[in-house]
């Protein structure tokens, strides 16, 4: 064997082995559960699109308790990365803000993924009475962006979309969503913005269409809880930023918002629990 035929089956081998490898690993990829849909088979996984693991902590170090426990505390609460970092330590966790930072980044859309898809499939069972839409300003670098998001009849958030412009497109494309997603409901109450009416024209939805000043106050109160955090993260640097963390922050609140203010003292715990326990079950 001279030396161009020895040089040929080196790479040949070097090959066949690469491609055996590869055949390997694929057959244990696909034997793996996703913990997403709980499909048996990551080939046939429904969820890619989410970007699942199977194991979505395996990689890190820390605990999946301490990780759910600190995406909670950022996003639901309105404190900074850094007084994240201060609780911690007084609970004897060693956790530098740059990593709070990093974990609700990688963790916050995959919570908020499983959150949405089991609430989808909830609500879809039942009649969907009234949607409030209305649009929130938000200021990015000096440049104002339109916040819409839509709240049923029981206060809880089911879509947010961030646009740059307060037009009949930019309302069609939050109709079109949360129809996509939730079927269509019996009322849509709006404020007096023009582009609602000819977007519910479009879709040929306009008897359902209910405009009014004070009927609204649902939509407008439920502003309330991301304006308290927007000051804490001191405004938004980009729109790809606000509707990353408007969409997490959206279904966090919806989970925890138990309205106490309409229950006793006892049914509020009771749901306070089931709330936490549904946390503390996310990609597991």
């Amino acid at each position: 064997m001279n030396q161009f035929q020895s040089a040929r089956f080196n790479g040949l081998d070097g090959l066949f082995r690469r491609q055996s490898q590869f055949r390997f690993w694929s057959a244990r990829f696909a034997q793996d559960r996703c913990w997403l849909c709980q499909s048996n088979s990551r080939a046939l996984c429904s969820c890619v699109s989410f970007g699942c693991m199977c194991n979505p902590f395996r990689y890190f170090n820390s605990s999946p308790e301490v990780i759910r426990l600190v995406v909670m505390m950022y996003v639901r609460y309105p404190p900074s990365l850094r007084n994240v970092e201060d609780l911690l330590a007084e609970r004897g966790i060693d956790v530098s803000h740059e990593t709070v930072r990093f974990w609700w980044n990688r963790f916050g859309p995959m919570f908020a993924a499983e959150i949405r898809k089991r609430r989808v499939a909830h609500m879809r069972g039942f009649i969907q009475w009234r949607w409030h839409l209305d649009e929130a300003f938000v200021k990015i670098n000096g440049k104002l962006c339109y916040l819409w998001r839509a709240i049923d009849h029981e206060g809880e958030v089911l879509e947010a979309v961030v646009t740059s412009k307060r037009d009949k497109a930019a309302a069609l494309k939050l109709l079109k969503r949360i129809m996509k997603k939730y079927g269509s409901p019996r009322r849509v109450l709006t404020d007096g913005l023009r582009a609602y009416s000819a977007a519910m024209n479009e879709i040929g939805a306009a008897d359902r269409h209910k405009v009014g000043g004070r009927l609204n106050n649902r939509a407008e109160n439920s502003h309330q809880p991301f304006r308290r955090r927007e000051r804490a993260m001191q405004q938004f640097r980009s729109m790809k930023m606000l509707q990353k963390f408007s969409s997490i922050h959206a279904q966090v609140h919806s989970l925890f918002n138990q309205e106490r203010h309409l229950v006793t003292r006892q049914v509020y715990k009771q749901r306070r629990s089931a709330a936490l326990a549904e946390w503390r079950a996310l990609a597991t």
